[in-house]
């Protein structure tokens, strides 16, 4: 097996953006260092519910029946 070939797994403190933080194994940095996150489940609205793009289903259902509502298949 060659030497050297894993990557170093060391312990290093994850800081989350309300400034709570917790220590973990990664291949990050330096043994110690700290990961300072910019998004995370506490600020992304992906988990919050935040500012979310509503589709109108109903809308593009109509306008698709519509335009296609007559088309029928022709059985021969």
């Amino acid at each position: 097996m060659k030497k050297d070939a894993h990557p170093d797994y060391h312990f290093i403190t994850v800081q989350l953006t309300d400034g709570s933080s917790f220590k973990t194994r990664s291949t990050y940095g330096k043994e110690g260092d700290t990961l300072a996150l910019d998004i995370d489940p506490s600020s992304h609205p992906a988990w919050t519910g935040g500012n979310q793009r509503l589709l109108d289903t109903g809308g593009q259902v109509a306008r698709f029946n519509k335009r296609f509502g007559g088309l029928t298949l022709k059985k021969g």
